[in-house]
């Protein structure tokens, strides 16, 4: 992408600091549509910024993990400045680049902001500027540490972001006190990017329903409410007949003592995952609690023959983890837990049309119809009920689904 083709919004967003119409403002906040371009414009105008304003000097980029931000910023603007004539020195193992144009150079620090902790890896350092990539993803401890240490005279802060919910710390202290905070705010949409083709744009917009079309298409910082998973229709996503065959079987497992123990087989055909069976035990509903061993004698009778890949567990099952893994027969693999991603994923992979379930899973069809959202919630919180099935079929599409053929399960898998 070159400058000349980026759109009134992006240029914006990259000259900002040098337009006589933005003089005396300390930073500038863009966020919106995802795929909207933003990030582009940002980092690159920050790049020129730093360059222009502080030769010599030292800048920091953050984003929620190292990995992340190498990859969805640091190599596209690193390719984006040498389209652009600069020349960039790239020391990714040492957590650094240096740009260079018209005979300035700076350093670029990278940093990754996942939690609590991170604030300690940029505590004294002096910076000149910094930019945060998907900062409504980070801990606010950590974002403020870094604004404490963009302390030279005319240092500048560069935000940018999709939306959560309303309630969220950088919306409230950042976004609605934009003019108090000396911040240029500008919201993006997918028209304010001119490398997006009409028919990716109408591909984005097919892939997202509910809370997440108002945030990730339409740029809205909005109140989670109503169904979960409102684009679930039992009708779309239910099945009478499977396919005769299946390339791959996954066992997902949601553990409870007194409450519910769900877990779905599921096998994948043409591209698509089916849960073709389920084991479901309510202990309160039956009036008696099962062992750890009477619920691995339900998890074989679910698995029966098949040739399983792996069994995805709750982490906080430990005990049951460890009955798995004493007999020996099946690959444990501790689930990802983090609740509001994984909610997004599987609202991806259903809006894409990659998951059915077979008409026989009662429960996980019924709790799609009484899965909501906590009502009068300071932030996006699931009600914690009706949730079993709906938490086994999360652990599976965030820990299993997303395998590529050929990886391994080293880091995550327990055998005896």
């Amino acid at each position: 992408m070159k400058l000349r083709t980026f759109s009134p919004k992006q240029r914006t967003a990259v000259k900002w600091w040098c337009d006589p119409a933005y003089k005396g403002y300390d930073a500038v906040i863009c966020d919106g549509a995802v795929r909207s371009g933003k990030t582009a414009a940002m980092s690159f105008g920050f790049v020129l910024w730093g360059l222009g304003c502080f030769p010599g000097g030292d800048l920091a980029l953050c984003g929620k993990t190292i990995t992340s931000l190498e990859r969805n910023v640091v190599r596209p603007l690193c390719s984006l400045l040498r389209d652009a004539g600069f020349s960039v020195q790239e020391m990714l193992s040492k957590r650094y680049f240096e740009a260079e144009g018209c005979g300035r150079r700076c350093r670029f620090y990278l940093f990754g902001g996942k939690d609590e902790g991170s604030a300690a890896l940029i505590q004294g350092m002096t910076l000149c500027g910094v930019l945060f990539d998907e900062v409504a993803l980070m801990p606010r401890s950590f974002v403020e540490q870094a604004i404490a240490r963009c302390s030279v005279q005319g240092g500048k802060l560069w935000f940018n972001c999709n939306p959560e919910h309303p309630y969220h710390w950088f919306y409230r202290e950042w976004i609605r006190k934009a003019d108090e905070k000396r911040a240029l705010y500008l919201r993006f949409t997918m028209d304010d990017n001119p490398g997006l083709s009409r028919e990716v744009r109408e591909r984005y917009e097919r892939m997202y329903s509910g809370v997440f079309y108002d945030r990730f298409i339409k740029g809205l910082w909005t109140v989670s409410e109503g169904l979960v998973y409102p684009m679930f229709s039992r009708e779309k996503y239910a099945v009478s007949v499977l396919p005769e065959r299946f390339t791959r079987y996954v066992i997902s497992c949601d553990y409870g003592t007194v409450n519910p123990t769900s877990m779905g087989l599921w096998g994948e055909s043409g591209g698509i995952w089916y849960r073709i069976r389920e084991y479901y035990y309510a202990a309160r509903r039956e009036g008696i609690s099962r062992t750890d061993e009477e619920h691995y004698a339900g998890l074989v009778q679910l698995a029966g023959d098949l040739p399983i890949d792996c069994v995805v567990v709750d982490p906080s099952a430990a005990s049951f983890i460890a009955c798995i893994a004493s007999h020996g027969k099946f690959r444990v693999c501790k689930a990802e837990n983090d609740v509001l991603t994984g909610i997004r994923k599987v609202s991806d992979v259903l809006t894409a049309g990659k998951l059915r379930f077979h008409e026989s899973c009662a429960d996980i069809l019924r709790e799609f119809t009484q899965y909501c959202w906590k009502e009068n919630s300071t932030g996006d919180c699931p009600k914690k009920e009706h949730d079993h099935a709906m938490d086994d079929m999360r652990y599976f599409v965030t820990t299993a689904m997303e395998r590529r053929e050929g990886m391994q399960f080293a880091a995550f898998s327990i055998r005896r």
